[in-house]
């Protein structure tokens, strides 16, 4: 059980690294292509994280333990004030400098992307199911991540190499990391405490879905952005309802 639970959390975080990969890889190619389209990716998987979210990984945190409600709360505003800081340090001025600009959201993204190899960790823990339900929204959410990642350090001055080289460690190779760095951890403790957890990265996953993903999505305004929001909502619903 124990082999194979671990490599299904390095097989999801791995792909995760890949697809990341592939966002900077495609950015840095056919940027014309990757910018017009990227709205699609961010809204399909903006529904799946919701979706599966609400559907099926909130349920299963509340029966494992009478606490989550409250680290449902803890994971969705931990993320919002972990990236509300962020916002704060980078701009707290009017005029931020270019480097500012580019490697400080580096930074976070970096952050956040271990902290999905650790959500990869916990979900998979519970189950196989409910590890591979999270990440279906999950490494769908990498591709524009990579593009966003890059673009913001071309703005901040950096080269093409350096901006895609950056990118790929701080965006990329850090949720592979995230799961090798928890796994061994999240794997020995017992089921309450996984409840919590689990509790704590749907809170987390809700956040990158409609606090992250939905509001730029809304600011792009492409026409058929909602046909792959509902196109996401639509097959985690099925998946579930499937399983169910």
């Amino acid at each position: 059980m124990f082999t194979n639970t671990f490599a299904s959390v390095l097989l999801a975080s791995t792909l995760a690294c890949l697809v990341t990969t592939i966002g900077i890889y495609t950015i840095r190619k056919y940027e014309k292509w990757g910018n017009k389209n990227v709205v699609y990716f961010m809204s399909f998987a903006a529904g799946v994280l919701i979706s599966v979210s609400f559907v099926h990984i909130i349920p299963k945190s509340f029966r494992m333990d009478a606490a989550a409600p409250i680290y449902l709360l803890v994971g969705y505003m931990g993320l919002y004030l972990f990236n509300r800081f962020l916002t704060a340090f980078v701009c707290n001025e009017r005029e931020c400098t270019d480097l500012t600009m580019g490697v400080i959201p580096m930074l976070g993204i970096g952050l956040h992307s271990f902290i999905d190899g650790i959500i990869y960790s916990v979900t998979f823990n519970v189950s196989i199911f409910t590890g591979a339900m999270a990440a279906i929204g999950m490494v769908l959410h990498e591709f524009p991540e990579g593009i966003v990642t890059y673009l913001l350090l071309k703005r901040g001055g950096f080269s093409q190499r350096k901006s895609a080289i950056s990118a790929f460690l701080a965006a990329a190779i850090s949720t592979p990391l995230g799961t090798l760095v928890s796994f061994p951890f999240i794997s020995r403790i017992d089921q309450a405490t996984l409840g919590i957890l689990l509790a704590v990265s749907a809170g987390a996953l809700v956040y990158v879905g409609a606090s992250h993903l939905l509001p730029a999505v809304e600011k792009e305004n492409q026409k058929y952005s909602l046909i792959a929001l509902g196109a996401g909502i639509l097959i985690a619903v099925l998946i579930v309802l499937s399983k169910g």
